[in-house]
């Protein structure tokens, strides 16, 4: 009975275990199942998404493709900005340094000045009191002639008297005595007359001498003061017109810097329009505006359309907006800076003409060309050529070019590079 017993009880517990092997085997395959269910299902999800990783990949490779002409030319126009920048930068320095020396010069040249007005000042004083030198001194020999001319009619008197005592003429009027008692008395009187006459002839030419000796050398005295005084005159006229125009440099110097300035702000923005432009086209995005460059900031660096000698020069001859550029026949017309075409064409008085737009009413005209190059609408890069040379109006060959800043033409050759 026990053994039957512990049998079924065997029995019993394998059953058991079959049957939770079973179950497990069950849900193992269930779970499977399912998890092969899930992973079918997912699968088109799958693929999908790396389809269109793929491409967006693919897109963006194509974009960036795209962007690499546009990217390469507005890294070209922002390194063109940067030079740019720190050529105004150095312009700026070399205009600072020049107005310090020139500052320096004025303040030479108003110490100068003032020490020319001091010496001028004691020119005038000295002239001063030569003239009331000479003025008492001519008063002097005035008084000494009326003297002379009221004792004039005596000392004719005694001169006729003593003329017609002859040769021994107080020997005469000795001998006219009488009384030879008062032979001592008559030798001392002729000895005291004779003195009188000898030292008031005496004197009165010694006087004469005298100031004519001292009129002579204030009139030289005052001949030189009258030419220290127009030196120094003529100095001070020099030293005021010197610092004149060295006032005047340094305001035209300080005109130029606050020009450099404008136009190193205007090229900053533009740079900065470049940088954000070149981030855009990093990432893949198109620039939100064509990168551009103000033509301002480039007065004086622009380069020559063509190689060439002026022949005719800003407001000269029929065409006086521009200037005639001699140069070969089929030479290449080169625009100075970046814009777009607004004109392409023939024009009548320039031929075949190419008109640039730069933006900022800003111009370009290219004319009498022998072969137009480049189509209304189109962009012109900075050094592309836009034509060629052909012949003009006088006969020779050469370009024609014109520049207009604010829709008003102005002199080419202040804009372009000098050489």
């Amino acid at each position: 009975m026990e053994s039957r017993c512990s049998n079924e009880g065997g029995r019993s517990a394998d059953l058991k275990v079959r049957w939770q092997a079973g179950l497990k085997a069950c849900t193992t395959a269930a779970v499977a199942a399912a998890l092969s269910a899930g992973l079918s299902a997912q699968q088109p999800d799958r693929e999908r998404t790396e389809a269109l990783a793929h491409r967006a990949t693919a897109r963006l490779q194509a974009l960036q493709h795209e962007a690499e002409p546009e990217r390469a030319r507005t890294e070209a126009l922002a390194r063109r900005a940067t030079e740019r920048l720190q050529a105004l930068q150095r312009e700026a320095d070399r205009l600072a340094l020049e107005e310090r020396t020139l500052l320096g010069d004025l303040r030479k040249l108003e110490i100068e000045r003032q020490l020319r007005a001091e010496q001028l000042k004691q020119v005038d004083a000295d002239a001063a009191r030569v003239q009331a030198e000479l003025d008492a001194t001519a008063a002097r020999i005035e008084s000494l002639a009326a003297a002379e001319r009221r004792e004039q009619p005596e000392l004719r008197a005694r001169l006729i008297e003593i003329y017609k005592l002859g040769q021994a003429r107080y020997l005469r009027l000795l001998l006219s005595t009488p009384d030879l008692r008062r032979l001592g008395q008559s030798t001392r009187t002729v000895a005291a007359l004779a003195k009188l006459d000898r030292d008031r002839v005496d004197s009165h030419a010694h006087t004469i001498g005298e100031l004519e000796a001292t009129r002579k050398t204030l009139e030289q005295r005052r001949g030189e003061l009258e030419a220290l005084r127009a030196a120094a005159e003529k100095a001070d006229v020099a030293a005021r017109r010197a610092a004149q125009a060295r006032s005047e440099l340094i305001r035209d110097i300080d005109r130029r810097r606050d020009l450099n300035a404008q136009l190193a702000g205007e090229l900053q923005v533009a740079q900065q329009k470049l940088q954000a432009a070149l981030r855009e086209l990093v990432n893949g995005a198109p620039a939100a505006e064509t990168a551009a460059l103000p033509l301002r900031p480039f007065r004086g660096d622009l380069e020559w359309p063509v190689n060439g000698v002026v022949k005719r020069r800003f407001g000269r001859g029929a065409a006086p907006n521009g200037i005639e550029i001699a140069a070969v026949e089929g030479a290449q017309a080169l625009a100075v800076h970046d814009g777009v075409v607004a004109f392409a064409g023939t024009f009548a008085g320039f031929g075949n003409l190419v008109i640039l737009d730069h933006g900022s009413q800003t111009f370009t005209l290219y004319g009498d060309l022998l072969e137009i190059t480049v189509k209304k609408g189109a962009r012109a890069e900075h050094g592309q050529p836009v034509g060629t040379v052909g012949p003009i109006p006088s006969g020779s060959d050469g370009l024609y070019f014109e520049l207009r800043v604010d829709g008003q033409p102005v002199d080419p050759v202040q804009w372009l590079r000098k050489r």
